[in-house]
Parts: structure tokens; C-alpha cells; sequence
């Protein structure tokens, strides 16, 4: 089961903002990654990262809450808005994925728009 969670920091006053989402590599081998975001509330992040892979979405979980618990000692707090950035968090999901092989008859060379 994948984990979201959204930590948020005010600083100088400014809102820092860092998004993490624990997401299963492709593959079907158990193993998962963590996916970070972070910037400036209300604008485009200026990081996308991740760490791992590890075996299980618990393992995964895991590394989540000591993240959380990490930067939570430095003064970020749990948010309840919603992810702004998963966008971001799949494309480097997808980028640590590989490219996309195409099955015989599962794509097409010229799909409509």
C-alpha cells in the first residue's frame, strides 16, 4: 500500500514544503522506493529525489517515518492539504522505471490525438 505524506515549514516567511510518497518499482520483485518533492509552498519544486529501493512497501514505511521524524526535530510539521506535486513524484518515478518497453500489439506507432 503506498504512504503520502506532506510537511510543511515556515521559514523567513516563507512555507517550505516537502511532499513524500512511498510508490512499487515496476518489475513485480517486491521492491519499492521513496519519492521526495520539496520548495517553496505555491510554486513548482525545486528538488525531486528519491531513495532506495527497498524490499516492501513496510520497509519503505519505515524509511518514511524516520524521514518525517528527522525533519520534524528541525521544525516541519504535518500538513493535511493535499499532494501538489505527485505529478512530479510519478515522472521520477516513472524516469527510475526505464523506458517503457512496448508488447507485441500493446502500443501503437501513430496513436490519435
Amino acid at each position: 500500500m503506498s504512504r503520502t505524506l506532506c510537511l510543511i515549514r515556515n521559514c523567513l516567511g516563507l512555507t517550505v514544503r516537502i511532499e513524500l510518497a512511498t510508490r512499487p518499482l515496476a518489475g513485480e520483485q517486491g521492491l519499492w522506493i521513496l519519492l521526495f518533492a520539496a520548495g517553496l509552498s505555491g510554486a513548482q519544486p525545486s528538488s525531486v529525489k528519491a531513495q532506495g529501493p527497498f524490499r516492501g512497501p513496510v520497509a519503505a514505511g519505515r524509511v518514511l517515518d524516520e524521514v518525517a521524524a528527522s525533519l520534524a526535530g528541525v521544525g516541519y510539521q504535518e500538513c493535511s492539504d493535499p499532494l501538489i506535486w505527485c505529478l512530479h513524484l510519478q515522472a521520477e518515478l516513472r524516469r527510475l522505471n526505464g523506458p517503457r518497453r512496448c508488447r507485441p500489439g500493446g502500443c501503437e506507432s501513430q496513436p490519435e490525438l
